[in-house]
Protein backbone atom coordinates (compact mmCIF):
# COMPACT_ATOMS: atom_id res chain seq x y z
CA UNK A 1 0.00 0.00 0.00
CA UNK A 2 2.98 2.31 0.46
CA UNK A 3 6.57 2.51 -0.73
CA UNK A 4 8.37 5.50 0.82
CA UNK A 5 10.95 7.23 -1.34
CA UNK A 6 14.53 7.21 -0.06
CA UNK A 7 17.41 8.35 -2.26
CA UNK A 8 20.94 9.74 -2.09
CA UNK A 9 19.71 13.34 -1.82
CA UNK A 10 17.71 12.53 1.32
CA UNK A 11 20.51 10.41 2.76
CA UNK A 12 22.97 13.27 2.25
CA UNK A 13 20.61 15.74 3.90
CA UNK A 14 20.24 13.48 6.94
CA UNK A 15 23.96 12.77 7.28
CA UNK A 16 24.93 16.42 6.86
CA UNK A 17 22.53 17.35 9.66
CA UNK A 18 23.90 14.64 11.93
CA UNK A 19 27.44 15.77 11.15
CA UNK A 20 26.50 19.34 12.09
CA UNK A 21 25.74 18.11 15.63
CA UNK A 22 22.79 20.48 15.84
CA UNK A 23 20.08 17.88 16.13
CA UNK A 24 17.27 19.97 17.64
CA UNK A 25 16.02 23.58 17.43
CA UNK A 26 18.18 24.49 14.44
CA UNK A 27 18.08 25.86 10.92
CA UNK A 28 16.53 22.78 9.30
CA UNK A 29 13.30 22.93 11.29
CA UNK A 30 12.94 26.67 10.75
CA UNK A 31 13.54 26.35 7.01
CA UNK A 32 11.15 23.40 6.71
CA UNK A 33 8.40 25.47 8.31
CA UNK A 34 9.00 28.41 5.99
CA UNK A 35 9.10 26.22 2.87
CA UNK A 36 6.00 24.27 3.85
CA UNK A 37 4.07 27.48 4.49
CA UNK A 38 5.09 28.69 1.04
CA UNK A 39 3.88 25.41 -0.46
CA UNK A 40 0.47 25.75 1.22
CA UNK A 41 0.34 29.55 0.84
CA UNK A 42 -0.34 29.66 4.58
CA UNK A 43 0.64 32.45 6.97
CA UNK A 44 3.12 30.20 8.75
CA UNK A 45 3.97 26.55 9.45
CA UNK A 46 5.67 24.82 12.36
CA UNK A 47 7.06 21.25 12.28
CA UNK A 48 5.98 18.94 15.09
CA UNK A 49 6.22 15.31 16.19
CA UNK A 50 3.29 13.78 14.28
CA UNK A 51 -0.21 14.40 12.96
CA UNK A 52 -1.91 13.34 16.20
CA UNK A 53 0.07 15.81 18.30
CA UNK A 54 -0.73 18.48 15.70
CA UNK A 55 -4.46 17.89 16.22
CA UNK A 56 -4.13 18.11 20.01
CA UNK A 57 -2.07 21.27 19.67
CA UNK A 58 -4.59 22.82 17.28
CA UNK A 59 -7.37 22.41 19.81
CA UNK A 60 -5.20 23.83 22.60
CA UNK A 61 -4.26 26.79 20.40
CA UNK A 62 -7.96 27.44 19.74
CA UNK A 63 -8.59 27.28 23.52
CA UNK A 64 -10.99 24.35 23.25
CA UNK A 65 -11.61 22.53 26.53
CA UNK A 66 -14.17 21.16 29.01
CA UNK A 67 -17.75 22.18 28.23
CA UNK A 68 -17.01 22.77 24.54
CA UNK A 69 -18.28 20.69 21.63
CA UNK A 70 -16.28 19.94 18.49
CA UNK A 71 -17.98 18.57 15.38
CA UNK A 72 -16.10 15.69 13.78
CA UNK A 73 -16.67 12.99 11.15
CA UNK A 74 -16.90 9.38 12.31
CA UNK A 75 -15.45 7.92 9.12
CA UNK A 76 -11.82 8.83 9.67
CA UNK A 77 -8.71 7.77 11.56
CA UNK A 78 -9.38 7.63 15.28
CA UNK A 79 -6.98 10.45 16.25
CA UNK A 80 -9.16 12.92 14.32
CA UNK A 81 -11.72 12.46 17.10
CA UNK A 82 -9.85 11.36 20.25
CA UNK A 83 -7.84 14.60 20.18
CA UNK A 84 -11.08 16.23 21.31
CA UNK A 85 -11.28 13.95 24.35
CA UNK A 86 -7.65 14.68 25.18
CA UNK A 87 -8.42 18.37 25.75
CA UNK A 88 -11.53 17.57 27.78
CA UNK A 89 -14.07 18.61 25.15
CA UNK A 90 -16.91 16.57 23.63
CA UNK A 91 -16.81 15.26 20.05
CA UNK A 92 -20.09 15.47 18.15
CA UNK A 93 -20.22 12.98 15.29
CA UNK A 94 -21.91 13.81 12.00
CA UNK A 95 -22.33 11.89 8.77
CA UNK A 96 -20.27 12.20 5.59
CA UNK A 97 -21.20 12.92 1.99
CA UNK A 98 -22.14 9.80 0.00
CA UNK A 99 -19.78 10.51 -2.89
CA UNK A 100 -16.71 12.22 -1.42
CA UNK A 101 -16.51 10.82 2.16
CA UNK A 102 -15.92 14.23 3.76
CA UNK A 103 -18.16 16.00 6.28
CA UNK A 104 -21.69 16.65 5.05
CA UNK A 105 -22.02 20.41 5.43
CA UNK A 106 -25.78 20.34 6.03
CA UNK A 107 -25.31 17.73 8.77
CA UNK A 108 -22.68 19.98 10.34
CA UNK A 109 -25.11 22.91 10.21
CA UNK A 110 -27.77 20.89 12.03
CA UNK A 111 -25.31 19.72 14.72
CA UNK A 112 -24.26 23.24 15.80
CA UNK A 113 -25.32 24.21 19.32
CA UNK A 114 -24.36 27.07 21.65
CA UNK A 115 -21.59 24.80 22.97
CA UNK A 116 -20.03 24.24 19.55
CA UNK A 117 -16.63 25.93 19.35
CA UNK A 118 -14.86 24.18 16.45
CA UNK A 119 -15.15 21.77 13.55
CA UNK A 120 -12.47 19.27 12.55
CA UNK A 121 -12.76 18.82 8.81
CA UNK A 122 -10.86 15.88 7.33
CA UNK A 123 -9.61 15.80 3.74
CA UNK A 124 -10.16 12.05 3.60
CA UNK A 125 -7.92 9.90 1.39
CA UNK A 126 -6.66 13.15 -0.21
CA UNK A 127 -10.12 14.46 -1.16
CA UNK A 128 -10.66 18.01 0.09
CA UNK A 129 -13.79 18.92 2.01
CA UNK A 130 -16.38 21.24 0.46
CA UNK A 131 -15.58 24.95 0.47
CA UNK A 132 -19.08 25.49 1.87
CA UNK A 133 -17.75 24.11 5.17
CA UNK A 134 -15.35 27.04 5.33
CA UNK A 135 -18.18 29.48 4.67
CA UNK A 136 -20.35 27.89 7.36
CA UNK A 137 -17.62 28.05 10.00
CA UNK A 138 -16.94 31.70 9.23
CA UNK A 139 -20.65 32.52 9.45
CA UNK A 140 -21.04 30.71 12.78
CA UNK A 141 -17.73 31.99 14.19
CA UNK A 142 -16.37 28.46 14.62
CA UNK A 143 -12.69 27.55 14.44
CA UNK A 144 -12.12 25.27 11.46
CA UNK A 145 -9.33 22.82 12.16
CA UNK A 146 -8.15 21.28 8.92
CA UNK A 147 -7.06 17.65 9.21
CA UNK A 148 -4.85 17.45 6.13
CA UNK A 149 -2.92 14.38 7.28
CA UNK A 150 -3.80 12.60 4.01
CA UNK A 151 -3.95 15.59 1.68
CA UNK A 152 -0.42 16.79 0.91
CA UNK A 153 -0.68 18.55 -2.44
CA UNK A 154 -4.48 18.63 -2.75
CA UNK A 155 -6.02 21.85 -4.11
CA UNK A 156 -9.44 23.39 -4.62
CA UNK A 157 -10.80 26.34 -6.61
CA UNK A 158 -13.46 28.34 -4.77
CA UNK A 159 -16.53 30.02 -6.25
CA UNK A 160 -14.66 33.32 -6.48
CA UNK A 161 -12.04 31.69 -8.74
CA UNK A 162 -9.25 31.63 -6.16
CA UNK A 163 -7.16 28.49 -5.79
CA UNK A 164 -6.26 27.07 -2.37
CA UNK A 165 -3.94 24.29 -1.23
CA UNK A 166 -4.54 21.88 1.65
CA UNK A 167 -3.08 23.48 4.75
CA UNK A 168 -4.67 26.85 3.92
CA UNK A 169 -8.34 25.82 3.80
CA UNK A 170 -9.06 26.38 7.47
CA UNK A 171 -7.85 28.35 10.48
CA UNK A 172 -5.32 25.76 11.65
CA UNK A 173 -4.01 22.92 9.48
CA UNK A 174 -2.62 19.59 10.70
CA UNK A 175 -0.39 17.30 8.62
CA UNK A 176 1.18 13.89 9.18
CA UNK A 177 4.43 12.69 7.65
CA UNK A 178 3.94 9.02 8.55
CA UNK A 179 5.88 6.88 6.04
CA UNK A 180 2.74 5.90 4.09
CA UNK A 181 1.84 9.53 3.35
CA UNK A 182 2.47 11.42 0.09
CA UNK A 183 5.67 12.74 1.63
CA UNK A 184 7.55 11.68 4.75
CA UNK A 185 10.43 12.62 7.04
CA UNK A 186 12.18 9.30 7.64
CA UNK A 187 9.96 8.39 10.61
CA UNK A 188 7.23 10.11 12.58
CA UNK A 189 6.55 13.75 11.86
CA UNK A 190 3.86 16.39 11.50
CA UNK A 191 3.21 20.04 10.67
CA UNK A 192 0.95 22.79 11.97
CA UNK A 193 -0.11 25.56 9.60
CA UNK A 194 -2.29 28.61 10.12
CA UNK A 195 -3.98 31.30 8.07
CA UNK A 196 -4.78 33.43 11.13
CA UNK A 197 -2.47 35.99 12.75
CA UNK A 198 -4.07 35.39 16.15
CA UNK A 199 -2.84 31.77 16.15
CA UNK A 200 0.63 32.30 14.70
CA UNK A 201 2.62 32.91 17.89
CA UNK A 202 0.67 30.34 19.88
CA UNK A 203 1.54 27.59 17.38
CA UNK A 204 5.25 28.28 17.64
CA UNK A 205 5.12 28.29 21.44
CA UNK A 206 2.93 25.26 22.02
CA UNK A 207 5.42 22.92 20.34
CA UNK A 208 8.16 24.16 22.69
CA UNK A 209 6.64 23.73 26.17
CA UNK A 210 4.34 26.70 25.68
CA UNK A 211 7.25 29.11 26.04
CA UNK A 212 7.61 32.62 24.69
CA UNK A 213 10.82 33.80 22.96
CA UNK A 214 12.20 34.85 26.38
CA UNK A 215 11.61 31.23 27.59
CA UNK A 216 8.71 31.96 29.95
CA UNK A 217 5.85 29.42 29.83
CA UNK A 218 2.83 31.48 28.83
CA UNK A 219 0.51 28.66 27.70
CA UNK A 220 0.10 24.95 28.37
CA UNK A 221 2.29 23.20 25.83
CA UNK A 222 4.69 20.30 25.57
CA UNK A 223 7.78 19.18 23.70
CA UNK A 224 6.29 18.53 20.28
CA UNK A 225 9.39 19.54 18.31
CA UNK A 226 10.56 17.70 15.20
CA UNK A 227 14.21 16.63 15.08
CA UNK A 228 16.54 18.47 12.74
CA UNK A 229 17.33 15.24 10.86
CA UNK A 230 13.64 14.65 10.13
CA UNK A 231 13.22 18.27 9.05
CA UNK A 232 16.16 17.97 6.65
CA UNK A 233 14.64 14.86 5.07
CA UNK A 234 11.26 16.59 4.93
CA UNK A 235 12.71 19.57 3.08
CA UNK A 236 14.15 17.23 0.46
CA UNK A 237 10.87 15.34 0.12
CA UNK A 238 8.85 18.56 -0.11
CA UNK A 239 10.84 19.59 -3.18
CA UNK A 240 9.50 16.48 -4.96
CA UNK A 241 5.92 16.56 -3.64
CA UNK A 242 4.31 18.18 -6.68
CA UNK A 243 5.88 15.61 -9.00
CA UNK A 244 4.93 12.70 -6.74
CA UNK A 245 1.32 13.82 -6.40
CA UNK A 246 1.21 14.20 -10.18
CA UNK A 247 2.19 10.54 -10.51
CA UNK A 248 -0.53 9.54 -8.06
CA UNK A 249 -3.10 11.45 -10.12
CA UNK A 250 -2.00 9.70 -13.29
CA UNK A 251 -2.22 6.33 -11.54
CA UNK A 252 -5.72 7.21 -10.33
CA UNK A 253 -6.78 8.26 -13.82
CA UNK A 254 -5.68 4.90 -15.24
CA UNK A 255 -7.63 2.99 -12.60
CA UNK A 256 -10.75 5.09 -13.11
CA UNK A 257 -10.66 4.61 -16.87
CA UNK A 258 -10.15 0.86 -16.53
CA UNK A 259 -13.04 0.47 -14.06
CA UNK A 260 -15.52 2.65 -15.96
CA UNK A 261 -17.74 -0.28 -16.96
CA UNK A 262 -16.89 -2.82 -14.28
CA UNK A 263 -20.12 -4.47 -13.07
CA UNK A 264 -18.99 -5.03 -9.47
CA UNK A 265 -16.57 -2.20 -8.71
CA UNK A 266 -17.17 1.55 -8.59
CA UNK A 267 -14.23 3.93 -8.95
CA UNK A 268 -14.00 6.88 -6.53
CA UNK A 269 -15.28 10.29 -7.52
CA UNK A 270 -13.38 13.58 -7.31
CA UNK A 271 -15.04 16.73 -6.04
CA UNK A 272 -15.61 19.26 -8.87
CA UNK A 273 -13.13 22.14 -9.02
CA UNK A 274 -10.56 20.26 -6.96
CA UNK A 275 -7.38 18.24 -7.40
CA UNK A 276 -7.34 15.04 -5.35
CA UNK A 277 -4.03 14.13 -3.66
CA UNK A 278 -4.75 10.36 -3.79
CA UNK A 279 -3.20 9.29 -0.54
CA UNK A 280 -5.52 6.31 -1.02
CA UNK A 281 -7.50 5.11 -4.03
CA UNK A 282 -10.60 3.49 -2.54
CA UNK A 283 -12.92 1.48 -4.75
CA UNK A 284 -16.45 0.52 -3.74
CA UNK A 285 -17.82 -3.01 -3.91
CA UNK A 286 -20.62 -4.97 -2.25
CA UNK A 287 -18.31 -7.78 -1.08
CA UNK A 288 -14.98 -6.26 -0.03
CA UNK A 289 -13.80 -9.43 1.71
CA UNK A 290 -14.18 -11.41 -1.51
CA UNK A 291 -12.38 -8.75 -3.55
CA UNK A 292 -9.48 -8.57 -1.11
CA UNK A 293 -9.13 -12.37 -1.18
CA UNK A 294 -9.10 -12.25 -4.99
CA UNK A 295 -6.30 -9.67 -5.00
CA UNK A 296 -4.39 -11.43 -2.22
CA UNK A 297 -4.27 -14.61 -4.27
CA UNK A 298 -2.41 -12.60 -6.90
CA UNK A 299 0.03 -11.04 -4.43
CA UNK A 300 -1.61 -7.61 -4.52
CA UNK A 301 -1.95 -5.70 -1.28
CA UNK A 302 -5.41 -4.24 -0.64
CA UNK A 303 -6.90 -2.92 2.55
CA UNK A 304 -10.13 -1.80 4.16
CA UNK A 305 -10.01 1.42 6.17
CA UNK A 306 -12.15 2.49 9.12
CA UNK A 307 -14.39 -0.60 9.12
CA UNK A 308 -15.58 0.36 12.62
CA UNK A 309 -16.66 4.03 12.57
CA UNK A 310 -15.07 6.12 15.30
CA UNK A 311 -18.28 6.68 17.27
CA UNK A 312 -18.76 2.91 17.60
CA UNK A 313 -15.30 2.11 18.91
CA UNK A 314 -14.94 1.11 22.54
CA UNK A 315 -13.26 4.35 23.57
CA UNK A 316 -16.71 5.93 23.01
CA UNK A 317 -18.84 3.25 24.70
CA UNK A 318 -20.19 5.84 27.15
CA UNK A 319 -20.74 8.51 24.49
CA UNK A 320 -24.39 9.32 23.80
CA UNK A 321 -23.87 8.64 20.07
CA UNK A 322 -22.28 5.19 20.54
CA UNK A 323 -25.30 3.45 18.98
CA UNK A 324 -26.28 6.24 16.60
CA UNK A 325 -26.83 5.48 12.94
CA UNK A 326 -24.84 7.45 10.35
CA UNK A 327 -25.94 5.83 7.07
CA UNK A 328 -23.29 7.16 4.70
CA UNK A 329 -20.55 6.47 7.22
CA UNK A 330 -21.72 2.89 7.68
CA UNK A 331 -22.01 2.31 3.93
CA UNK A 332 -18.46 3.55 3.34
CA UNK A 333 -17.13 1.44 6.21
CA UNK A 334 -18.77 -1.65 4.73
CA UNK A 335 -17.87 -1.22 1.07
CA UNK A 336 -14.52 0.53 0.46
CA UNK A 337 -11.26 -1.19 -0.49
CA UNK A 338 -7.99 0.68 -0.99
CA UNK A 339 -5.58 -0.47 -3.70
CA UNK A 340 -1.99 0.71 -4.32
CA UNK A 341 -1.78 4.18 -5.88
CA UNK A 342 1.60 5.31 -4.50
CA UNK A 343 3.92 7.40 -6.63
CA UNK A 344 6.53 4.60 -6.61
CA UNK A 345 4.11 2.21 -8.34
CA UNK A 346 5.59 1.06 -11.65
CA UNK A 347 3.66 0.90 -14.91
CA UNK A 348 3.97 -2.89 -14.99
CA UNK A 349 2.73 -3.21 -11.42
CA UNK A 350 -0.27 -1.04 -12.12
CA UNK A 351 -1.13 -2.95 -15.29
CA UNK A 352 -0.97 -6.19 -13.29
CA UNK A 353 -3.37 -4.72 -10.70
CA UNK A 354 -5.76 -3.50 -13.41
CA UNK A 355 -5.82 -6.94 -15.04
CA UNK A 356 -6.60 -8.52 -11.67
CA UNK A 357 -9.44 -6.07 -11.09
CA UNK A 358 -10.91 -6.73 -14.52
CA UNK A 359 -10.79 -10.48 -13.82
CA UNK A 360 -12.85 -10.05 -10.65
CA UNK A 361 -16.37 -11.40 -10.97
Amino acid sequence: MARPTWNSEMRSAALATLDSKQWVKGAQGSAFGVEFAEHCVALSATPCQNGSSALWAALRIAEIGPGDEVIVPSFTFISSTTCVLLVGATPVFVDIEPDYYCLDVEQVRQAITPKTKAVIGVHLFGQVYASELIDLCKKENLVLIEDAAQAHGATQTYADGSSHTAGAMGDIGCFSFFPSKNMAVGGEGGMLTTTQIRFQDRIVGITNHGRSPDLEAIQLGSNLRMSEVSAAIGRSQLSHLEQWVGRRRKNAEKYTAALATHPLINAPKTRPNSQHAWHQYCIETENPTHLIAHLDERGIDARRYYTVPCHRQQVYNSHHQFNSELPNTERAAASLVAIPVMHELTADEQQYIIEALLEYQ
